[in-house]
């Protein structure tokens, strides 16, 4: 079956800057782009029961391409009391008295809830075990910051995790006490929230099959056809290939198992599909975090934050040794690494660690290393990126979610430089775009408008020097993108042989006001030539 898209904005996204004319037609067989060009081309080349699509001037360009997210924990996150809307904690205790209510949860049982924000709250302040008991005394309750980073536990939660005033000090994370003693107060940050989490998780239902489809068509409705589940834990890998094997996956996933818990004996089992799809499923390389969340205040910075206690600079994950010994095994294997840096100290810890293992093992091979998140890297630390070939992967919507946050937190020089893509392009970074799925939507063009306008919700221009083109935006989430994955071969643009990962936009991102990029709609998504979203009717 041919199908012929035509009379409508072709956008490619296969030429470093927007080409003068667009093509007018596009045809696709067999799940790949077979022609580009004028229509009259493209009509004597197709078969004569050719299926012809007018897109009566809509966009086609291609389908978006998620660098970063977590696939699997979204779904889990689907099962949790949602939390996202609170803007008070009787807000917080309404919602999670309700979602016990509703599901019929037992002090047996635990409730986990996600996607709170102090930052946020009319409370200014973390809803604590004093907040939280108020909910419950007997159910283990467990509440998720937005950023997944931090954390709040009700007595119930920490008396299930043992958590008490003889429990050490954690490495690498933070338990809070109550004033005058060593009493916890249920507030915990990076490792802490591991201790509790791992405590209450097995309590609460994670049968999250029923929701792949919803999860997917989140996905699909943004129009992403690739997604990736970073920090792969070995029940997530599992689950990823029971869904492989059970052919359930509309799109494609690029798992990375996190190398310091378990990431080097899930890449030995599951090593046929490195860099291989299986079923849509593949390992794209290892993954591992070194620090925490800017607006959480647990990113690890070279200078100190803002307010607080004095010369409070956040602090990191692992040891320097622990580091190079993780990049000396990555390097030595010729993996991909993909590492979470929020903190531009915890960047220095990166680079000085992967630029010592390429030294040693003198390996020059195109091994792509990513910086994830990249809030506030330096401009030395993108020449020593540009220099090794290192992808700045950015979360841009930090721009728009927590800058005026980062702005406080750090100051006008630093708080403006967040996210900062127009240096990064620059100094020849590879630059892509993502929205750390569940933490914020995989809205792509919300990504784009982002970068373009430097917008934060407070209405205030967060490094406005940062900003840059609608074209550059888009081929960060699309082509750029799928250089990553070592894809851009056969996915990211419009051009002959690649794979049909397409999407149809109600209008073209280069052709409306930079501020209403975020208001257009994804009509259409189109994976390997197949239509698997489409967008329902609106009624005037």
């Amino acid at each position: 079956m041919e199908t012929l898209y035509y009379n409508g904005q072709i956008l490619t996204l296969s030429t470093p800057t927007p080409p003068s004319h667009n093509p007018e037609a596009v045809l696709i067989k067999a799940g790949l782009i077979t022609k580009v060009g004028t229509l009259e081309e493209l009509e004597a080349s197709a078969s004569p029961n050719v299926k012809k699509v007018d897109l009566a001037g809509r966009c086609l360009m291609p389908a978006f391409i998620d660098p970063h997210s977590h696939f699997v924990m979204n779904a889990k996150m689907a099962l949790y009391a949602d939390l996202s809307d609170c803007s008070s904690f009787s807000d917080i205790i309404r919602v999670l008295k309700e979602y016990i209510r509703k599901n019929a949860v037992t002090k047996d049982q635990a409730v986990i809830g996600f996607g709170y924000d102090h930052n946020f709250l009319k409370e200014q302040a973390q809803p604590d075990k004093r907040v939280l008991d108020q909910v419950s005394m007997e159910i283990p309750i467990l509440i998720l910051h937005v950023s997944a980073h931090l954390a709040c536990a009700n007595s119930a939660a920490l008396a299930l995790a043992g958590m008490d005033e003889n429990t050490p000090d954690v490495a690498g994370g933070l338990i809070e006490r109550l004033p005058g003693g060593r009493e916890p107060s249920g507030y915990v940050e990076e490792m802490g929230v591991r201790l509790l989490q791992g405590a209450v998780a097995g309590r609460v239902s994670q049968d999250s099959s029923r929701m792949y489809d919803a999860i997917q068509t989140m996905y699909l409705e943004h129009g992403v056809t690739t997604a990736q589940d970073g920090a792969t834990a070995s029940e997530d890998m599992k689950t990823l290939d029971w869904m492989a094997e059970n052919k359930m996956l509309k799109l494609d996933v690029v798992a990375y198992p996190q190398l310091s818990t378990g990431g080097a004996a899930l890449m030995e089992a599951y090593g046929e599909t490195y860099r291989t799809y299986r079923n849509r499923v593949k390992i794209g390389g290892y993954k591992l975090v070194l620090d925490g969340s800017p607006q959480g205040r647990s990113a690890w910075m070279t200078e100190p934050y803002l307010g607080g206690e004095e010369g409070y600079c956040g602090y990191p994950w692992m040891t320097d040794e622990e580091v190079e010994e993780h990049m000396m095994r990555a390097v030595s294997e010729n993996r991909q690494i993909l590492v979470h840096c929020n903190g531009d100290a915890a960047g220095d810890q990166f680079l000085n660690a992967y630029e010592k293992a390429l030294e040693k093992t003198k390996n020059t091979n195109d091994l792509r290393p990513v910086m994830i998140h990249c809030q506030t890297v330096r401009n030395d630390q993108l020449d020593r990126m540009a220099k090794i070939g290192m992808i700045a992967s950015i979360f841009i919507g930090h721009v728009w979610f927590w800058g005026d946050i980062h702005v406080k937190n750090f100051g006008e020089k630093r708080g403006n430089h967040i996210s900062p893509a127009r240096d990064a392009l620059d100094r020849g970074v590879k630059v892509n775009f993502h929205q750390d799925t569940p933490v914020t939507k995989p809205d792509m063009l919300h990504s784009v408008w982002c970068a373009v306008n430097r917008l934060s919700r407070g209405g205030n221009i967060i490094g406005e020097d940062q900003r840059i083109s609608a074209y550059e935006a888009l081929k960060a989430v699309t082509i750029d993108a799928a250089y990553e994955y070592f894809e851009e071969h056969e996915k990211g643009s419009i051009e002959e042989g690649k794979r049909a990962d397409l999407v149809i936009l109600d209008c073209s991102p280069l052709e409306v006001p930079p501020m209403e990029i975020r208001d257009i709609r994804v009509l259409e998504t189109i994976k390997d030539g197949e239509v698997v979203y489409t967008a329902p009717e609106t009624h005037q």
